[in-house]
């Protein structure tokens, strides 16, 4: 387990707090719509943090080509039809770019400035030229107006209770996910970045943002330095 991070409930949990079984329960949101809009048709995407595939499937539905990385045996065990790489992801070094880099699921606000440094070079290593890279944001109101809960039509409810001080800018955020029957808790570090913070980020890797592809800027599309 990574210092910091901790996960409840049945099953497996990951380095970062994540229940596996959580995530083979949890629908797909928006993404891969979000996705379609700023990659090319047929693109092959290296995607950074997959999960148990809940983006990947519906990007392979799309016609997408799908190189799925995650730091969790568990999780990558449900991913069907991609590539699968396990390790982390700060770390990695294929040899080899591709036309979308995709950093979902916040990553991006790793506590660790060093993990999120590694995080982005991996992202600016691995993209081709005239690729690009798709990055989600926390949103600018994750942290305040606590706690906020989202209740599913399906019947199960997701919550962020808390996001608590833990020094030097970075919170130590609380999850609670309630289906029928079970309940997990995840608690993790975040580093909230304004958009000026962000932007500096990026360029240390190298990248700039293309543009934010969501009202919200939530959702980026990021390029690097060079390219025009």
């Amino acid at each position: 387990m990574r210092d910091g991070y901790k996960g409840t409930g049945p099953g497996a949990i990951t380095p970062d707090g994540c229940a596996v079984e959580v995530y083979t329960r949890l629908p797909v949101g928006n993404e891969p719509d979000v996705i379609a809009t700023a990659a090319p048709a047929g693109a092959h995407i290296l995607e950074l943090g997959s999960g148990v595939g809940r983006v990947t499937h519906a990007l392979l539905q799309r016609g997408f080509t799908v190189t799925a990385v995650d730091e969790s045996a568990e999780m990558l065990e449900h991913v069907r039809g991609a590539r699968t790489i396990c390790g982390p992801i700060e770390h990695l070094d294929l040899g080899e770019t591709f036309d979308v880099v995709m950093l979902a699921s916040f990553l991006v606000h790793s506590g660790d400035v060093e993990v999120r440094r590694g995080l982005l070079r991996t992202c600016s290593r691995h993209v081709a030229e005239g690729g690009c890279v798709l990055m989600q944001r926390e949103g600018e109101d994750y942290h305040t107006d606590l706690p906020r809960e989202r209740v599913y039509p399906s019947g199960f409810t997701t919550r962020i209770v808390s996001a608590e001080p833990a020094g030097d800018g970075v919170r130590s955020v609380h999850a609670e996910y309630e289906f029928s029957g079970a309940v997990w808790t995840q608690t993790f570090l975040s580093r909230p970045l304004t958009r000026e913070q962000f932007e500096e980020a990026l360029a240390e890797a190298g990248l700039r943002v293309d543009r934010y592809l969501t009202e919200d800027r939530v959702w980026v599309r990021a390029v690097p330095m060079t390219a025009r």
